[in-house]
């Protein structure tokens, strides 16, 4: 025992802490509760009675030694910090401001689309990026000479064609109806990835918010009382939506949803192309064959899933006109964003 208590002297006497959090990180350490110094003293209840005097003794040098060479170190550091602040300069000057940044406008809108649905019983699913092709595609009502799949180009990852980079974030819904049973209400935030042309309007890489709400009932006027609630709250209370039919493999029937121009409040201008209207996204109720493919029962459940860029609502919430601005990262073009906070 003494060549333990010998032991941790010398470690204590050869300590050379940098900062004070190293410094009470070692008393918690040694001194501490649960320290070494107590694993020594009831280490010490277990000796012979005639060596209890000597090392009692020990044990008592080593922690007045220990506490002193730990307050010593705390005063060595205090005054060295106090060394350093007097020499440089007047410290009641006032300091610089430093620019608080903001967040993107993607997170911006994301954000708010996620606190919208949230108001009606929605939670977040998220799912991963890197893909199999019963997630993305075959298990949405994608077979595998479906024409559909020409409408995604798709990034495959080399080697394994079936493996890939997911093109929506439907697969998030496909990954929840596999693990949770109706009734069913998420929606799924994530970036997604299309092998397009860069250019003003398009991107190889972009953001989406998918929404599946899965119950007993749900019928196609849930969905659109919805998704006008979703465009009041996010383009104001003015905002009307119109439906027109469209196709899409998961959902029968279809429809592309369109919002009342914000900007020309619906008179026409250049931004909508003189209709007044601004498509923002898909929707539709779900296919028996989607529920049959994920294990729910068509003849009891129905449902409603959506899907809108990220990009294209903050591009119409904003008046931004060239999506490739968002993956640039100029900060003159994010310090715009500061009061949207």
């Amino acid at each position: 025992m003494t060549d333990k208590i010998n032991e941790l002297l010398r470690r204590v006497e050869e300590f050379k802490p940098k900062a004070a959090a190293e410094i009470e990180e070692f008393r918690i350490r040694i001194l501490g509760k649960k320290g070494e110094l107590t694993a020594l003293m009831e280490e010490f209840k277990t000796v012979a009675p005639e060596l209890k005097r000597e090392l009692g003794q020990q044990l008592n040098r080593l922690k007045n030694e220990a506490t002193e060479r730990i307050n010593a170190l705390r005063e060595q550091l205090q005054n060295a910090a106090a060394d350093e602040a007097s020499s440089s300069g007047d410290l009641t000057r006032p300091g610089t401001a430093e620019h608080l940044g903001s967040r993107h406008p993607i997170s911006l809108v994301k954000n708010q689309i996620v606190e919208v649905f949230s108001r009606l019983g929605y939670t977040v699913a998220d799912g991963p990026e890197i893909e199999d092709d019963w997630h993305v595609f075959s298990a949405l009502n994608f077979p595998p000479e479906h024409p559909a799949r020409d409408m995604q180009d798709t990034f495959f990852i080399e080697k394994d064609p079936d493996i890939l980079l997911r093109t929506h974030t439907s697969s998030i819904q496909v990954r929840t109806m596999e693990r949770q049973k109706p009734p069913i209400r998420v929606i799924c935030p994530g970036r997604v990835f299309r092998n397009e042309a860069i250019s003003y309007r398009a991107h190889c890489i972009f953001h989406q918010i998918e929404g599946l709400y899965i119950d007993e009932g749900v019928s196609f006027a849930d969905m659109k009382q919805s998704l006008l609630y979703f465009a009041k709250e996010v383009f104001g209370e003015q905002a009307v939506i119109r439906m027109r039919p469209s196709y899409f493999p998961f959902t029968e029937p279809s429809a592309e949803v369109d919002v009342s121009c914000n900007l020309c409040g619906g008179k026409g201008c250049n931004v909508c192309k003189g209709t007044g209207w601004l498509e923002i996204m898909g929707c539709g109720m779900v296919d028996p064959n989607v529920l049959k493919a994920n294990n729910i029962d068509p003849e009891k459940y129905s449902g409603f899933a959506f899907g809108m860029g990220i990009e294209r609502i903050a591009m119409l919430k904003y008046g931004v006109k060239d999506l490739r601005l968002y993956f640039e990262n100029d900060v003159r073009f994010l310090h715009q964003f500061d009061e949207a906070l």
